[in-house]
């Protein structure tokens, strides 16, 4: 084992790499269109329960089957990817952010609002800065979620820890499938870990 991985570092570097790019760019996006979704959320429990539910919906397609839904629409590849794993990981952090906002004391936004904040600056000011506990949640799930689910998107193309998985498997090569399963197993661990000491610090 130790052997491959002297052999041919650059494929296990390479991959490694892709699947780090991968998921930097979904948690971005996802993080980007989580806030805003959040923010329009916050002043309709309308629209809240809707996204929350739609996006559970969603949540619960296999990503086998929402990666052939959007093959015919953006291919295959590392986009077609992306999508479905920001898609995903809206469910994760919606779900988390909303529980942080709506777990505020009201009596704290009374006062708040005695004092003259606008809605805006409650949001900022007040609700945020005490739901952070379930924000650093929702990331943490999002980000582990966003490495497994992109190990099977190997399976379109996609590139990432998952390409050493289904070569291994389709080439029977026990090397590939053991360090394509430990550095995603790795990856997820060590993210997880370090979300953990970053909340625990904050």
């Amino acid at each position: 084992m130790l052997d491959y991985a002297m052999n041919y570092p650059d494929k296990l570097g390479n991959a490694l790499l892709e699947h780090i790019e991968m998921v930097v760019i979904t948690l971005a996006s996802s993080l980007l269109l989580a806030s805003i979704l959040t923010i329009l959320s916050v002043y309709s429990r309308i629209v809240s329960k809707a996204l929350i539910y739609i996006f559970s919906v969603i949540y619960s397609i296999p990503s086998l089957a929402l990666f052939a839904l959007l093959i015919p629409v953006t291919g295959l590849g590392q986009s077609t990817a992306i999508i479905v794993l920001v898609i995903y990981n809206q469910y994760l952090l919606l779900r988390n952010f909303m529980a942080g906002l709506n777990e505020v004391d009201p009596a704290i936004m009374e006062a708040a609002k005695g004092m003259g904040m606008s809605s805006m600056q409650l949001l900022f000011k007040i609700k945020l800065p005490l739901s952070k506990k379930s924000i650093f949640t929702g990331i943490r799930l999002s980000l582990v979620s966003t490495i497994g689910i992109a190990t099977i998107a190997a399976s379109i193309n996609a590139g990432g820890l998952g390409s050493l998985l289904f070569d291994g498997l389709r080439t029977m090569n026990v090397y590939k499938i053991l360090w394509g399963s430990l550095l995603a197993a790795g990856l997820a661990v060590g993210t997880n870990a370090l979300l953990s000491k970053l909340e625990t610090k904050m």
